[in-house]
Formats: C-alpha cells, sequence, structure tokens
C-alpha cells in the first residue's frame, strides 16, 4: 500500500525538531536534556561510585569494571494517550534494561573496576521515540559526568509505511493500521557499531538495510547536536 504523504508533512527522512542542553541538574554528576518533537528526555548522570553490597548483588561486581546501571520512568502525566500509572512497570524495566545494553559497549567501564555508574532517565512529555530520546539524553549526560565513552551513542526510530522507509517515527506514524514496521536503532557514527536493533514488524533484508542507511543518516544529524550542546556548556 503506497504511503504518499507523512501525517505532519516532514519529507520521509527529515527529523523532527530537536533541541538538546548539558548540566541542567547541577546536583548530579552530570547531566542533559534532549527534545525530539514533543518528546522530552532528561537523564541524570550518579557515580562512579564503590559498589558496597547495598549498592547492587555481589554476583555483578567485578574487579575488571564497573557495572552501568539505568532506570527509565516516564512521569504519570507525559503520555499523549491515556494516563501512565506511576511507579516501576513491566515495559520500564524492559526499557531500563534496552537502554543500559545499547550504551554499555560505548562506556569505558574497564577504568572503575568494582564500581557503579546510575543512570537516571525521566520523561515528562512524551510523543513516540521515548527509549531513542532516552538513550541521546544519557549519553550526553554521560560525556559531561566525564566519563570516557569510544564515541556518543545516538538513536533514532524508523518506520517501513507502506512502501516507504520513513525516519523518526511520530505518535500517528507508530499507531498507524495497514501495515507498519517499527525499528529503534542505537549506534556508534564513529565505528558503525550498532548497539541497539529492535524491530515491531514485519520486514525484507532489503527493507532492513535501507533502514539502517536511513537511520545512519538521522544519528549524523543528532550526533551534530549533541556536540554542539556539549561545546556551548563547556566553552
Amino acid at each position: 500500500m503506497a504511503y504518499n504523504k507523512r501525517f505532519d508533512g516532514r519529507k520521509f527522512d527529515e527529523l523532527r525538531e530537536m533541541e538538546a542542553k548539558v548540566g541542567i541538574i547541577k546536583r548530579a554528576n552530570g547531566s542533559a536534556m534532549f527534545r525530539i518533537g514533543k518528546t522530552i528526555a532528561l537523564a541524570a548522570v550518579y557515580g562512579p561510585r564503590y559498589a558496597s553490597r547495598d549498592v547492587y548483588s555481589r554476583v555483578m561486581k567485578s574487579p575488571n569494571h564497573g557495572v552501568l546501571r539505568c532506570n527509565y520512568n516516564m512521569m504519570a502525566f507525559s503520555g499523549s494517550g491515556d494516563r501512565v500509572r506511576p511507579g516501576p512497570s513491566r515495559r520500564s524495566k524492559e526499557l531500563s534494561l534496552v537502554i543500559e545494553k545499547a550504551l554499555t559497549p560505548l562506556v569505558n567501564l574497564e577504568e572503575f573496576p568494582g564500581s557503579v555508574i546510575d543512570v537516571f532517565i525521566e520523561l515528562p512529555q512524551t510523543d513516540s521515540g521515548t527509549r531513542c530520546a532516552g538513550i541521546v539524553a544519557a549519553s550526553m549526560a554521560l560525556a559531561d559526568a566525564g566519563i570516557k565513552m569510544k564515541d556518543l551513542v545516538t538513536s533514532v526510530a524508523v518506520g517501513k509505511i507502506g512502501d516507504k522507509i520513513v525516519v523518526d517515527v511520530n505518535k500517528e506514524e507508530e499507531d498507524y493500521e495497514d501495515g507498519m514496521a517499527d525499528i529503534a536503532i542505537a549506534m556508534s557514527t564513529e565505528t558503525g557499531e550498532i548497539t541497539l536493533l529492535q524491530n515491531d514488524g514485519i520486514l525484507k533484508k532489503e527493507d532492513l538495510i535501507e533502514a539502517l542507511n536511513a537511520a545512519k543518516k538521522g544519528c549524523l544529524e543528532i550526533k551534530k547536536l549533541q556536540i554542539k550542546a556539549l561545546k556551548e556548556c563547556y566553552k
């Protein structure tokens, strides 16, 4: 089925309007805000600190490297639909782990043996692409905290609607009923390493390759904004 025009009038490879700031939470070791469209993600980093028994299980503790922990939370009033139930949920726990796994490969945890770095991500306003926005904000917050990384992590959601690949899926596209594949991607644009690839839908191999290429182009745009926000904070 043909999909000829996006609901918000954007080009198929065009991102929503973006904004990024660093150093927004003074008591955190590092912090950042990232807005894309109507979705806003706030991230705060605490640590590294010595991982005593009250921090996490002894099984997780390693003398060779530290541990990154992420906590994702959508505020009760944040959703564009129904009110979000306060407190931990199955979805918030899943996305906390997804974000943690997307960030960990590019963070030099070997420099912090026996330590833990906590990243808290709050979504005060959401309109799709929340995990991707959380990853982008968390990556900037880690950089603001002085945590060494191989590269900033960038992330965007790409979709296949009808016969078109679209970048930065919005809420109307996410809810599209006539066949929709939603792909969340996180990556290092420097090395090309993909740290997150989640697909909800059916895709052909050639469609996935096209989606990955489109995502990389979008991630390059996002990374420029990440770097600009970090430079503005420390100029």
